[in-house]
C-alpha cells in the first residue's frame, strides 16, 4: 500500500461573502412579523397572546445573530 501524499492540498474555491448568506432571512422574518401586524390592525383580532412569545424570540434572536455575525467575519485559517 502506497503512503499518502502529505503535500497534496484541496484548493477550495469558496466564495467569502457565502458565510453571509444566512442573513437574508432576516428581512424575510422582519416582512411576514410587519404582515401579521397590519392584519391585525386591519381585521382587528388580538395578537395579546403571541406578543411576549415573539419578543422573546427576537432577544434571544438578537445575541444568536451577534454570534453569527462573530462567526461570519472571523478570519479564515487558511488565510
Amino acid at each position: 500500500m502506497e503512503p499518502l501524499d502529505s503535500n497534496y492540498v484541496v484548493q477550495r474555491h469558496e466564495n467569502p461573502r457565502a458565510r453571509f448568506n444566512w442573513l437574508y432571512i432576516i428581512p424575510v422574518l422582519a416582512s411576514l412579523w410587519l404582515l401579521y401586524l397590519v392584519a391585525a390592525a386591519i381585521f382587528q383580532f388580538p395578537i395579546t397572546g403571541i406578543i411576549d412569545p415573539v419578543m422573546s424570540l427576537m432577544i434571544v434572536g438578537f445575541f444568536v445573530m451577534v454570534g453569527l455575525l462573530f462567526w461570519a467575519l472571523a478570519p479564515r485559517s487558511n488565510r
